[in-house]
């Protein structure tokens, strides 16, 4: 205000002898709205320099508006179920305020791209119902991959012990031969133990085991949704599949069969394994034909393959049953190292007994969960089967370490597996490129967090490219995981359903007409990550500059941002990026 000070005097000086030599009222008037426009404008350009940054978006008044509330959901549909005006209205809700935990289940599948903003509720009530079983044909097609890799598996150790013993059996001039149908078959829980010990061999299913992850699982979904009736679809799946998809029960006494029909037949028990092999993988082929969901480059989950233009149809990929045993394993491991943070976030999800836990730890042949609490070995139980799923479903990405650590959050607010399930995946539709293994979608995220800071900050980027670190590899870690290393549990869930937001809108086209811009205030962007990443490093500029002199400095810094970050102000400075650099940048 001293500034509208010094112009008021200023004036008065100028108009006092004005005033005196003309003697004219209306040149006094004139000169004072002259001045008083002109105090105006130097105003508005100290307030305006005085702010680093440039202009702000609409949210850069204040750090956050309400949160959307249950009554304020309701609210939004109309009497046939559809979100009125296209979901614009709840578009810039969440990007504004986020979303009140209570309703946060209901609200992800419409942001996630399960639900299409537009639908209505007898439209979703038929999604729900392809989705379900879309799931259970995903998790049937694990189940047989796990038994092929189990038979697969004792057949190698029985060839690599037949051989032991026929060496053996040379030395002391014994008889090699056994009689036919005289074979001793090796006992059971003896190979298992073998293969258990083996580091080279990932998780062993057994048959039985196999099946009774299979009936449990219709279980838990029948526990978990009781106005669905699982058994009927289960039998509605098997009526379509069968004979060419055998459900694991029939596997078991068509094995069971065949081995009564190898004693009177006089095959081995070698040669009947064979036959085992053959025909489980016989029904993974026929499954492969059959409209098992796969990944897409389409928004859709459950579409069709002869329905898809050319360009939509799923990704081909040249995955074996190796890689789907290495990823079992590998899914396994991360499952038992799960921290649980989520839990004071969703505290009913944590009271489970011991023996409910163990149970479904052995449904899902979880090892070393011993030393856990119950609730982090059901909620491992609840990783393993969703991720596997994932992998047979976008088989060119498989399973990578840290996808566990984007589905947990889901499971912590989603207590229906089939339903975290399709939430997970409009998730990875964006997140998948971070896991790719030739690292083409990491490496153009960071080179655009390298651009954001270069137009924002060229004092900054110059700093770092004296530390050679202008490829921006110190925020790898924010990328890959999505900031889930370096924010709470509740900070994570906010970024995720804001950037969440920004995506349905684009994919929803909202963001293409003018009202909708206007409605939504900044513009949304598929890459408001990376834009709040390039924010994190941007409110640490001066300390980078003036202390760090080697890129791995930086990389402490960042690792150590874990619950320092206002997320609000995070996503305000993020916003104002994309308003001031959007047209540059994407």
């Amino acid at each position: 205000m001293w500034a509208w000070g010094l112009v008021e005097r200023a004036a008065a000086g100028l108009l006092g002898p004005l005033g005196g030599a003309h003697g004219g009222g209306r040149w006094n008037t004139a000169v004072a709205v002259g001045v008083t426009a002109a105090a105006g404008l130097v105003l508005v350009v100290i307030v305006v320099s005085s702010r680093r940054g440039g202009l702000k978006s609409p949210w850069w008044r204040r750090r956050r508006k309400a949160a959307l509330k249950p009554h304020e959901w309701v609210s939004l549909f109309t009497p046939e179920g559809k979100l009125k005006d296209g979901g614009v209205k709840l578009l810039k809700k969440v990007r504004s305020g986020g979303i009140e935990p209570s309703i946060r289940a209901q609200v992800w599948p419409f942001l996630l791209g399960v639900y299409s903003l537009g639908s209505s509720e007898s439209e979703r009530d038929a999604v729900k119902a392809q989705n379900r079983k879309g799931y259970l044909l995903l998790r049937n097609h694990c189940l047989r991959k796990s038994v092929y890799i189990n038979e697969e598996n004792k057949q190698s150790n029985e060839a690599a012990g037949a051989k032991h013993v026929e060496c053996v059996s040379s030395e002391k001039g014994e008889d090699t031969v056994n009689p036919a149908g005289s074979e001793e078959v090796p006992d059971k829980s003896s190979v298992e133990e073998h293969l258990v010990g083996d580091d080279t061999v990932g998780p062993v299913v057994s048959e039985e085991v196999a099946e009774k992850s299979f009936v449990e699982d219709h279980l838990v979904s029948e526990e978990e949704n009781p106005s669905a009736n699982p058994g009927e679809e289960v039998q509605d799946d098997t009526s379509k599949t069968s004979p060419e998809k055998l459900t694991d029960g029939n596997h078991s006494s068509s094995s069971s069969s065949s081995e009564e029909e190898s004693e009177s037949s006089g095959l081995t028990h070698v040669e009947t394994s064979h036959m085992v092999v053959a025909s489980v993988q016989q029904s993974l082929t026929e499954d492969e034909q059959e409209s098992i969901p796969r990944y897409s480059n389409t928004g859709g989950n459950m579409e069709n393959d002869s329905e898809l233009s050319k360009a939509a149809r799923p990704v081909k990929s040249v995955r074996t049953i190796e890689d789907f045993e290495t990823w079992q394993r590998i899914i396994r491991l991360d499952a038992v190292r799960a921290n649980d943070e989520w839990v004071s976030y969703s505290p009913s999800q944590a009271v489970v007994s011991r023996e409910k836990a163990i149970e479904s730890a052995k449904a899902v042949c979880l090892k070393d969960y011993e030393h856990l609490e119950p609730h982090r070995i059901r909620h491992a139980a609840r990783l393993v089967p969703i991720l596997e799923a994932y992998a047979i479903y976008d088989p060119e990405i498989g399973y990578c370490q840290g996808m566990s650590d984007l589905l947990a959050p889901l499971l912590a607010v989603l207590e229906d597996d089939n339903e975290a399930f399709w939430c997970f995946t409009g998730f990875m539709r964006k997140a998948r490129h971070n896991f790719r293994l030739d690292e083409v979608g990491i490496r153009r995220q960071l080179n655009m967090v390298a651009r954001i800071i270069k137009y924002k900050d060229f004092h900054l980027y110059r700093h770092l490219e004296m530390l050679q670190a202008e490829d921006c590899f110190f925020v790898y870690r924010m990328v890959v995981v999505m900031f889930r290393r370096e924010l709470t549990f509740e900070q994570t869930l906010c970024l995720w359903e804001v950037m969440w937001a920004d995506q349905a809108a684009n994919r929803a086209g909202i963001a293409k007409s003018s009202l909708g811009k206007l409605r939504l205030g900044a513009p949304p962007t598929d890459d408001l990550l990376l834009y709040a990443i390039a924010a994190s490093v941007l409110q640490k500029r001066k300390l980078i500059i003036e202390s760090y002199s080697s890129m791995d400095e930086i990389i402490r810094e960042c690792n150590s941002m874990a619950g320092q970050l206002d997320i609000w102000k995070l996503l305000d400075d993020a916003h104002d990026l994309v308003t001031t650099l959007h047209g540059r940048i994407e």
